[in-house]
């Protein structure tokens, strides 16, 4: 590999690499392989599994929310690996890291091939013109088929605009979870070196003069309650030094001068290492500076240039999150003020770019738009486990008006798996919803189906898709573009059952109230009025008395009717709490329960 007179040793032996898939083809646990393997770690130290997720949600959902780098050797190599989200949801994520790498590694499952979520996170490495290295992941399970998913991903690499030189790129089979590898199936597959071996070969060491005037451009952002806010960014011409002083390029224009780099952190493995220098390619994290933005260059103060911004998908969807006010309000949670969920909300933002938060009219209540139902469930989970009682809206999309004063709206691209037995009914429900048919194809009993569809017309419908595929349905999603607003879509919701009044629920009221809907409440918890306790059968809301106790007589006990079988409640999880909720109503959370309840607690029902 031809290196310029520039390029330092240290660069020659540097590679920069992204790991990027579809959710759940193996990302996280392929880099766990190449962990253990590249002898970074003692043969008895024990370790996790998927060690780079390590949000508690991570390792609980099976996805990577956020996107964490790391370094590992090889022989005499550094490679810089860079695991991102492979939900779209969490795009943000996606294209930072995008910027601080020469290559990436794309992820394929030998038995699905592309999915809604390789297109989007492939579409942004070709727009960043990134080296590509396929990795046909998982090719030992029985069902694998490795020849139709690289034609396939061949294809997608055609229709998304690849090039000559990204069309022709080097091809490893692998098995993430055994850590192995080969680039012949029919030699068999050994251990990672065929991976790491591909890596050094066909990724290009980084470019740029370590002797020119410093550039380096902050790509995340982490905080710390020690050192402030931490900058996180590659190096792209020059050397930064422990205690420089340096001038920050703002995306706004500005310049703010005489800043100094108190801290100097480089990656080993998981950890952050405090080092003292670092130079062109490395990727560093820099506390000190705490005023900086995503996209920002850090530079010489004798030549304060900076690069081009870093361009980050906008929300689409939009929540209202508000002081709890509800009559069970303040007794479960640690934090509940305006003031405490305010600041928590704006700290989410330092780091959390995909994120915008806004005041409203009201200073108990505050706009949340992120990139979809994903990216906020996961703020509203990350709170409640911290200990906020707050309470949320149903998600609205946010909409834009074109040049020619149109309204528009986000579509999604929906692509869905189901038994051939659910197609139909997958299709006539998505259709009531403004979904568009783009393809069908039906194979050993099964119907993928693809959809252009409105982001509003999912809302709600995952819960639905499950009932209708009867849970063997799968269906992702991704951003597709906006388009001109689809015209109103009807609630498909039957109607709330409401507490008619606060009190304790009994099992008498639920027995014999059990032919009204599903219920999600069980005996003895405390309910308010308008507190939603399950779906009605048909539509339109009924309040009943959950409340009502059994008139006791000589011949039966209060405790009798215990015995009196009861149909087990729906669990009211946040993802189905968010998918069931009217335009009328909300979402009560706190560290211990989730509850559904009418915005208006005064109205008669």
């Amino acid at each position: 590999m031809m290196m310029s007179n520039a390029t330092t040793t240290a660069q020659a032996m540097l590679r920069n690499i992204a790991i990027i898939a579809h959710v759940d083809h193996g990302k996280t646990t392929l880099v766990d392989s190449l962990f253990k393997q590249s002898g970074l770690f003692r043969d008895n130290e024990v370790l996790s599994e998927r060690m780079m997720d390590s949000n508690d949600l991570e390792k609980e959902r099976g996805i990577t929310i956020l996107a964490k780098n790391t370094a590992i050797p090889y022989k005499d190599y550094r490679i810089n690996i860079l695991d991102t989200p492979g939900h779209a949801d969490f795009s943000g994520e996606v294209e930072r890291v995008l910027t601080l790498v020469d290559a990436a590694v794309l992820i394929v499952d030998a038995v699905e091939g592309p999915m809604p979520q390789t297109r989007f996170v492939l579409r942004k490495a070709l727009e960043h013109k990134l080296h590509l290295i396929l990795v046909v992941n998982k090719v030992d399970r029985p069902a694998a088929e490795p020849a139709r998913v690289i034609d396939e991903t061949l294809e997608l690499l055609l229709e998304l605009g690849a090039d000559e030189s990204q069309l022709d790129l080097p091809i490893v089979y692998a098995s993430g979870l055994a850590g192995q590898s080969t680039l012949c199936l029919k030699e068999g597959l050994g251990d990672m070196k065929a991976l790491f071996e591909t890596i050094i070969e066909h990724v290009p060491a980084p470019t740029g003069d370590a002797d020119a005037p410093l550039q380096l451009q902050v790509a995340t952002l982490d905080y710390n309650d020690y050192v402030g806010r931490i900058l996180i960014g590659r190096i792209h011409r020059g050397t930064i030094k422990l205690g420089q002083t340096v001038s920050l390029c703002r995306v706004d224009g500005t310049i703010a001068n005489n800043l100094r780099i108190n801290k100097l952190f480089g990656f080993e493995g998981l950890k952050r290492t405090d080092i003292d220098m670092a130079s062109v390619g490395d990727i560093v994290a820099v506390a000190g500076i705490e005023h900086a933005s995503i996209g920002d260059t850090l530079c010489d103060p004798a030549t304060p240039e900076a690069l081009p911004d870093i361009s980050i998908e906008q929300p689409t969807l939009q929540m209202t999150f508000s002081v709890n006010n509800s009559p069970l309000a303040g007794r479960e949670g640690k934090f509940v003020t305006s003031r405490q969920l305010r600041e928590r909300l704006y700290k989410e933002i330092r780091t959390n770019i995909s994120l915008q938060v806004e005041d409203t009219d009201s200073t108990d209540s505050f706009f949340v738009c992120g990139r979809g139902e994903l990216h906020l469930s996961i703020l509203i989970e990350t709170m409640r486990r911290e200990g906020f009682e707050f309470q949320v809206s149903k998600p609205q999309v946010l909409t834009k008006t074109n040049e020619q004063g149109q309204k528009e709206e986000p579509f999604e691209t929906l692509e869905i798996d189901v038994p051939e037995s659910s197609g139909g009914a997958c299709i006539e429900k998505l259709s009531q919803r403004k979904g568009e048919l783009q393809s069908m194809e039906q194979e050993n009993g099964r119907s993928l189906l693809s959809f252009a569809i409105p982001a509003r017309g999912l809302l709600g419908f995952r819960s639905e898709f499950i009932r209708l595929t009867r849970g063997e349905g799968m269906m992702n999603s991704s951003f597709l573009e906006y388009r001109p607003w689809a015209g109103e879509i009807g609630g498909y919701r039957n109607g709330a059952l409401l507490a008619h009044e606060a009190g304790e629920i009994t099992t008498y009221a639920l027995k014999n109230m059990e032919d009204r809907g599903r219920f999600f409440v069980e005996p003895k918890v405390q309910v308010y009025r308008g507190m939603i306790v399950g779906e009605h059968c048909r539509q339109g809301d009924l309040a009943l008395n959950v409340c009502k106790e059994k008139k006791l007589t000589n011949m039966r006990s209060a405790g009798q009717d215990v015995l009196d079988g009861l149909q087990p409640p729906v669990e009211l999880t946040l993802e189905f709490a968010l998918d069931f909720l009217n335009q009328d109503e909300l979402m009560e959370v706190t560290p211990k329960n989730i509850r559904l309840r009418k915005a208006d607690l005064t109205q008669k029902w």
